[in-house]
Parts: C-alpha cells; sequence; structure tokens
C-alpha cells in the first residue's frame, strides 16, 4: 500500500470489503502519490519488495499493489517472490488485447496520463501505443491522489473518471474494452461502464479472477 491519507471506500483496493476473501496490508513509508506517479521514484523497489516478502512470509498466497505504476516493478518484485505478483491493473492489458476482435484495441483511463509513460506500459506487457486518458489535472479527484489530501468527494471523482473514460471513447473510437489504472477508480467502473457502454477492468477484477484458482 502507498502512505496515503484520503479515504478507501468499499471498491477500492484498500478497503477489505472489497474483497469476499481475506486481505492483509502493509503500508510502505513514505511511498507518497507523487514519489510513486511523479517522480517514478526507483528508491521505493526496495521497501516495496521487503514489504511483499513480509507478506508472503505471514501466508500471503498473492501480492498485489495500491498503485498501477508499480507495474514500473514487475519484473523485480515477482523475481523477489515465490507467489503471485500483480502491481498493475495495467497487467490485464495485453491478455484483454488477445481477446477482442480485429481492428478493437484496450484503452487505459489513468490517474496522471502526462506521468503514465511507455515504459510502464511495456513492463506490463502492453503495447506502447496503447490509448491513454487521465483524469483532468484540474479535477478535484485529480488533485485528492496526487496530492494525498485527505477529503475524498464520491460525486466529484465519479465524475472525472467517468469524463476521463467518455474523452478515451471519443478520441480512440476503436477502443472496445477499458482498464482502470488507478485502483482508486473501482467505486466508479458501473457508471464508467453505463456510460461509455464498454465493459471495464480494473485491480479489482484481476484478482477477484486469478485468486480463486490459488485458494481451490
Amino acid at each position: 500500500m502507498l502512505d496515503t491519507r484520503f479515504p478507501r471506500l468499499p471498491g477500492d483496493i484498500g478497503n477489505p470489503a472489497t474483497f469476499p476473501f481475506p486481505m492483509r496490508f502493509r503500508v510502505v513509508a513514505g511511498a507518497s502519490p507523487s514519489r510513486v506517479v511523479l517522480a517514478a521514484d526507483r528508491s521505493l523497489l526496495a521497501p516495496f519488495i521487503a514489504a511483499a516478502q513480509a507478506l508472503e512470509a505471514e501466508g500471503c498466497a498473492a501480492i498485489a499493489t495500491s498503485c498501477g505504476f508499480l507495474a514500473l516493478f514487475q519484473r523485480e518484485m515477482q523475481a523477489a517472490a515465490d507467489v503471485p505478483v500483480w502491481t498493475s491493473s495495467l497487467l490485464l492489458v495485453p491478455e484483454l488485447q488477445a481477446a477482442l476482435p480485429a481492428g478493437r484495441r484496450v484503452g487505459v483511463v489513468t490517474a496522471d496520463a502526462a506521468s503514465l509513460t511507455p515504459a510502464h506500459l511495456v513492463a506490463a506487457g502492453a503495447a506502447e501505443d496503447t490509448p491513454v486518458e487521465g483524469l483532468s489535472p484540474d479535477s478535484a479527484f485529480h488533485s485528492t491522489l496526487l496530492d494525498n489530501r485527505p477529503e475524498l468527494d464520491a460525486g466529484l471523482a465519479e465524475a472525472a473518471t467517468v469524463a476521463a473514460a467518455l474523452r478515451l471513447a471519443h478520441r480512440h473510437p476503436e477502443v472496445g474494452a477499458v482498464v482502470l489504472e488507478c485502483t482508486n477508480m473501482p467505486p466508479y467502473a458501473e457508471a464508467v461502464r453505463a456510460a461509455t457502454g464498454l465493459p471495464v477492468h480494473d485491480i479489482t477484477t484481476l484478482i477477484a479472477s486469478r485468486f480463486p484458482a490459488l485458494a481451490r
């Protein structure tokens, strides 16, 4: 988990009620959204690996993170653990792309489009030119996430997420499925689906689909 202050609503990866199976959480001290998203701070790799290994030692069957930008650490974190590591919902992009009809593409809605680089996409196995759309930088939701503010207006957050998804669909009419990069966006996934008419995937759908196979 990033070191954050904003509320974790049901549907957010940081809310234990989001999943129908037990979760354990470990906060990486000092891992602020700005260090992870804006600075892509590589010095955080070691503490994230340490947190993953500690959770594995406690008996966790799989490890996930609370920020899709940590896809940059996917290879190193997986190499350091003996259980599956899912750093980001971006890991869904290549497998969803393989299942789409010819001419259709997976699009990504992210917290900050300016910071989501081709390197993040490639680290997740996705194409460098994957269509991406971010939250409006002047939206309250963007400020809450990137400035790590303690308040969260769910209505404004939903509106900002839906608006980003609609921009994605308008600018890239070939998009046939949406992946929400941000782990704080799943509470608004149904609103995005209703507005766009597209299937919507996120970190919670990734975990919910893969974990049962480990616990069978």
